[in-house]
């Protein structure tokens, strides 16, 4: 009922039209890619602090970039939290994110500093990890193989049916596995090793962590994952050996972008802050999740594989992270690797 004051203004009109700013005001849309424990921790600890009401849902990074590009006229959600940088920088390319440059910048590692400048501020580092492969130790002796050291083992064909990695269309790690490859033996001998590769893969996940989980339960010997996320199984307790390939291999600058045109922009942004916080990167360990976080004063988990201690290449993200590079890559995936039999 609309009720006229002595002034002439409409009292129903008034109180709706303050009652829909302030709900506005506290809600935030959140797409997660980290580990799902990680991610309701982040939302959970953020509610508290804030009291701002937080819709998250949990997608890898492929899924998260396709949504993205999908809702680009009329956008859902606020941030994408997590995930490899590779997508998030091609997201920034094609306008799908909007720039936003932290006051505390300055408090940030040198490799999340420069995700933040090739993308035009328009994503950041929040943790950075190496990629490897982790290998279920009881089912690698039960079976009499022998243990894997590097990439070139994996194609080698007593691993038949053993290896398992992601789709590198949905998930980030994948992708980032492709990257990697083409970069440590270069384009041609890089496809002609994922064509090796793929007589020896019994599935391809939606997931980049699901490998190593299935490794851990026993349904898989050999996936190809992000090495903290194979720590984390054998601190569960499961009989995972973590691999630093010997051929030198990729990391992820696991990355925060606030999309454009993002209805809660406000609330986008105290996400955003807090979750660059030193305090808030030093929880992850708490979840057991074993990233190096990119904070300088956050304190990295004992647990954590050293940067320093891995043969990192030096990982092209600006080339690999472009929406031209990213599209070849994984159409030339679909028509000359997948579409194999084995």
């Amino acid at each position: 009922m609309k009720i006229i004051n002595k002034f002439g203004f409409s009292v129903a009109l008034m109180t709706l039209s303050l009652s829909s700013t302030v709900m506005a005001a506290e809600k935030l849309n959140v797409i997660c890619s980290a580990n799902i424990d990680w991610c309701q921790l982040m939302v959970n600890d953020f509610a508290k602090e804030t009291g701002i009401k937080v819709k998250m849902a949990r997608k890898s990074s492929g899924e998260t970039f396709a949504q993205l590009r999908a809702e680009k006229r009329n956008p859902k959600v606020d941030i994408w939290w997590g995930g490899t940088g590779d997508p998030h920088l091609q997201a920034a390319e094609e306008g799908l994110t909007q720039e936003y440059k932290s006051a505390n910048l300055n408090q940030l590692q040198d490799w999340a500093v420069r995700q933040a400048e090739q993308s035009g501020f328009r994503t950041v580092g929040i943790y950075a990890g190496g990629l490897g492969f982790g290998f279920n130790k009881d089912i690698l002796k039960k079976k009499g193989l022998p243990e894997p050291k590097g990439w070139m083992d994996l194609t080698n064909p007593v691993y038949k049916g053993e290896v398992q990695m992601a789709n590198p269309n949905s998930s980030g790690t994948a992708y980032t596995t492709l990257a990697t490859i083409v970069q440590v033996f270069g384009e041609d001998k890089g496809f002609e090793y994922m064509k090796k590769l793929h007589q020896n893969i019994n599935q391809y996940t939606k997931s980049g962590s699901a490998p190593v989980k299935a490794a851990a339960r026993g349904e898989n010997t050999i996936g190809i994952v992000f090495m903290h996320d194979a720590v984390k199984q054998t601190v569960k307790g499961f009989p995972i050996t973590t691999v630093a390939p010997i051929e030198g291999t990729g990391y992820e600058v696991g990355s925060m972008s606030i999309v454009k045109g993002a209805r809660n922009l406000e609330n986008a942004k105290k996400w955003y802050e807090f979750a660059l916080r030193a305090d808030i990167q030093t929880k992850a360990a708490s979840v057991k999740s074993f990233q190096v976080p990119s904070n300088l004063s956050a304190t990295a988990p004992k647990e954590a594989p050293r940067l320093e201690d891995i043969k990192l290449i030096d990982y092209d993200f600006k080339t690999y992270g472009s929406s031209e590079t990213r599209k070849r890559l994984l159409a030339k995936w679909d028509n000359e690797v997948k579409v194999l039999s084995r």
